[in-house]
C-alpha cells in the first residue's frame, strides 16, 4: 500500500536528481530513499528513474507519475498551512437579546473585525432563557443577555447596565395621575413585554420583593408595539431608555417616576466553562470588556 511518503520523497528526488541530496532535504537516510524508491517501481510495474552517473532522470512513466501527484502534494502543503491555523479561522456562534443585539453587538462587532477580519460571526437573536439552553447544549459558544447573573456552569461578566423607565403618553395623564406608589402602578393598564424577557423578568422580580405582583393589560414579544400603544394613550409600560430616547427627547412618551420602583438591568457576557475557547474568541470577550 503506497503513501504520502512515498509520493514526497518521489517528488524530492525528481527534483534534486540524486539520492543522497533528496535524503538531506528530508532528513532521512540514502537507504530510506532508495528502498521507498524501489517500492514504487515495484508497485507501478516499471522504472521511474533512469540510474545515470553521477544522478538520476525521470523515465516517461516518471514523468507521468510526477504529473499526477503534483496537485495532490500542493493540496497537502496547503492544508498543512490551514490546519495550523484552525484555532484562528473557527467561526463564533453568538446568542444575544434583541435589546443588546440592536444597540450594543453591532459595534462591538465591529471592534472585534478590526482584530480578526477573516473570522465568521453568527448572530441569533433569542430571549435570554434559550440563550442560555443554546449554551448549556453546546450550539452556542458565547451568549449576551440581561439580568440576573447566571450560576454554574456557565462563567460571565456584565459589561454594562441600563435604567427601565416607567412610560406613559401625556395624554394618558390627562385623564390619570401619575401613579404614586407599586400599588398603583399594578392597579394601572400594563403594557408589558413577555414572562420570560430580560426585562419582564426585572420588573417581576422587582414587585415580587415588594409583595406585589403586574397584571398587564397588553403583554406583547415586540417593544415597538408596546411603544406605539403607550404613545396611543392606552396604557403604561416598561422598557429599556435606550429603545424610547426619540419618544422622550420628542415628548409623545413622559417617564413616570415610582418611589421604590426602580429598575436596572445588567448586560453580561456568558459562557459555558466546559466549552474550549479560541483565540478569536477570547479576542472577541476583551473587545466586550
Amino acid at each position: 500500500m503506497l503513501s504520502l511518503r512515498h509520493y514526497m520523497i518521489f517528488k524530492e528526488v525528481s527534483s534534486t536528481e540524486n539520492f543522497t541530496r533528496a535524503a538531506q532535504n528530508l532528513y532521512i537516510t540514502q537507504s530510506a530513499v532508495s528502498h521507498t524508491i524501489r517500492e514504487l517501481e515495484e508497485y507501478t510495474g516499471t522504472l521511474l528513474f533512469d540510474r545515470l552517473s553521477k544522478k538520476v532522470r525521470l523515465t516517461a512513466a516518471g514523468k507521468l507519475l510526477l504529473e499526477e501527484i503534483t496537485p495532490i502534494l500542493t493540496a497537502c502543503r496547503s492544508l498543512e498551512q490551514k490546519i495550523r491555523r484552525l484555532d484562528l479561522q473557527a467561526p463564533i456562534n453568538i446568542v444575544s437579546s434583541i435589546t443588546l443585539a440592536s444597540y450594543w453587538l453591532p459595534g462591538i462587532l465591529n471592534r472585534f473585525k478590526t482584530y480578526h477580519p477573516n473570522v465568521p460571526v453568527y448572530v441569533n437573536v433569542v430571549s435570554a432563557a434559550n440563550a442560555l439552553q443554546a449554551l448549556h447544549e453546546g450550539n452556542a459558544d458565547l451568549a449576551l443577555v440581561e439580568g440576573a447573573t447566571p450560576h454554574a456552569p456557565f462563567e460571565s461578566f456584565c459589561f454594562a447596565e441600563y435604567n427601565l423607565k416607567i412610560l406613559c403618553a401625556p395624554t394618558y395623564l390627562s385623564f390619570e395621575r401619575p401613579p404614586a406608589s407599586i400599588s398603583e402602578f399594578c392597579s394601572r393598564q400594563l403594557l408589558l413585554r413577555e414572562p420570560g424577557s430580560a426585562i419582564r423578568d426585572a420588573l417581576d422580580s422587582k414587585l415580587l420583593l415588594s409583595g406585589y405582583k403586574a397584571h398587564p393589560a397588553w403583554t406583547s414579544v415586540n417593544s415597538s408595539a408596546l411603544i406605539e400603544a403607550a404613545k396611543a394613550g392606552l396604557g403604561i409600560t416598561v422598557l429599556p431608555e435606550v429603545l424610547v430616547k426619540k419618544e422622550l427627547a420628542d415628548k409623545t412618551l413622559v417617564s413616570v417616576e415610582i418611589k421604590d420602583l426602580i429598575i436596572r438591568n445588567q448586560l453580561l457576557a456568558v459562557w459555558h466553562k466546559d466549552k474550549h475557547m479560541t483565540t478569536p474568541l477570547r479576542s472577541l470577550i476583551s473587545c466586550i470588556h
